[in-house]
């Protein structure tokens, strides 16, 4: 299993705009994508940052994920809301 978790700073005032586009691209990979197979989105008090946690069957899958045509549409939509994200990648996780 593959571990993913991304932290988005965004810019001032985005939050209520980057979630729901954040969350239907997650859930379309849990409807679409062979190979995903979990997703949580946590918030923190600081209204700039947010965390993404997936979870794949290996790197393959994960980079088929980056390569479809739903992410790159995410991430030129949300292009402008980003001030930094940082992507990590943790693998050989134990079932």
């Amino acid at each position: 299993m593959l571990v993913v978790t991304v932290t988005f700073t965004l810019k001032p005032g985005m939050r209520d705009t980057f979630l729901p586009l954040m969350v239907e691209n997650a859930s379309t990979s849990l409807r679409e994508e062979p190979g995903c197979h979990q997703f949580d989105v946590c918030l923190g008090d600081d209204p700039e940052k947010v965390f993404l946690y997936e979870v794949y069957d290996d790197s393959v899958a994960f980079s088929a994920h980056l390569e479809s045509a739903h992410f790159q549409s995410f991430d030129v939509a949300v292009a402008d809301m980003i001030a930094t994200k940082v992507v990590h990648q943790y693998s050989e996780v134990i079932r």
